[in-house]
C-alpha cells in the first residue's frame, strides 16, 4: 500500500525557488530517507507535508496521519518526562490520566524506565531524543516524519541512536520518512533513499539499499554499506544528472 506519493511538488518564496519539482513515494512499512546538502529544501518539503505551508503539485496520502519529530527534541522543561511523552495524546483530546496509562508501559522499551518523573534537564542527549520519539510514536499515526532527529547529538551518541532507531523500526515496522544530510545515517536506516540536488531541489537519484537487516557491524555488511555511501557521495558531488520526473500520465 502506498502511504504517501508526491508528484512534481514545487515551492517558491517570492523570487527564491526552493523546490523545483519533487516526486517520490513511500510504501507501507518502508523506511525512506530524503538526503541532500544543507539548505536544499528538505525541511521545506516537510513543512508542505504537515500543512504548515502550501506549494504546487500533487500530494496523495491514502488517509495517512503524520506524527512529526523535529530536529530538536522540543521537550518542555516545566513538564516531567512522562508528561512530555503524553503531550501529543493530550492535544488529541485524551485525558492526562488515560494518556499516562498508554505511555507508561513503553518507557522500558525506549530505555527510559525509572525516568518517568525526571525533568528533561536531568536526561542525557540520547535519552531526550528517545523521549521525543516516544512522544511521537505513541500517537499511533500512520507515518513518522523525522527531521534530522539526531543532528544535534555528538558523534558517539548519534551512532548509538541510529542503531537503536533501526532496531525499534524493525520491531514495530513503522512507516518512516527521514530527512538528513548524513549519508551514513541514510544508508544504515533506509530501504530507499531519494538524493536531492542543491537548491532549487530536484530528485537526482533514487537509491535502493538492499542490505540485510538487522544492520549489524559485520565486516561484509560494512563493505557493502561503504560502497553504497561512496556512490551516493559521487551523486552529491555532481557525478550524475537529475533523473526525469514523471509527468501526470506516467507511472513511477
Amino acid at each position: 500500500m502506498t502511504r504517501l506519493e508526491l508528484r512534481n511538488m514545487r515551492k517558491n518564496f517570492g523570487a527564491l525557488e526552493v523546490l523545483a519539482g519533487i516526486s517520490l513515494h513511500v510504501e507501507e512499512g518502508e523506511f525512506v530517507s530524503i538526503l541532500g546538502p544543507s539548505g536544499a529544501g528538505k525541511s521545506t518539503l516537510f513543512q508542505l507535508l504537515t500543512g504548515a505551508i502550501r506549494g504546487e503539485g500533487e500530494m496523495r496520502f491514502d488517509g495517512a496521519r503524520f506524527a512529526f519529530m523535529p530536529q530538536r527534541d522540543a521537550l518542555m522543561p516545566w513538564r516531567r518526562v512522562i508528561d512530555n511523552a503524553t503531550l501529543g495524546l493530550e492535544v488529541q483530546g485524551l485525558k492526562r490520566r488515560a494518556a499516562r496509562e498508554r505511555v507508561a508501559p513503553l518507557f522500558a522499551e525506549f530505555g527510559l524506565a525509572g525516568f518517568e518523573r525526571a525533568w528533561p534537564a536531568e536526561l542525557s542527549g540520547g535519552m531526550r531524543q528517545r523521549a521525543a520519539l516516544l512522544r511521537t510514536v505513541v500517537q499511533q499515526c500512520d507515518m513518522l516524519l523525522l527531521d534530522e532527529p539526531f543532528g544535534a547529538l555528538d558523534a558517539l551518541t548519534r551512532a548509538a541512536m541510529q542503531r537503536w532507531l533501526e532496531t525499534m523500526w524493525r520491531n514495530h515496522r513503522w512507516t518512516a520518512l527521514l530527512i538528513t544530510h548524513d549519508v551514513r545515517e541514510a544508508v544504515l536506516l533506509s530501504d530507499r533513499i531519494y538524493v536531492l540536488s542543491a537548491r532549487p531541489a530536484r530528485v537526482v537519484r533514487e537509491v535502493a539499499v538492499p542490505l540485510p537487516r538487522p544492520r549489524t557491524k559485520s565486516a561484509a555488511l560494512a563493505r557493502e554499506a561503504a560502497a553504497i555511501e561512496a556512490g551516493i557521495l559521487d551523486i552529491l558531488l555532481g557525478a550524475a544528472e537529475p533523473i526525469s520526473q514523471p509527468s501526470d500520465g506516467e507511472n513511477r
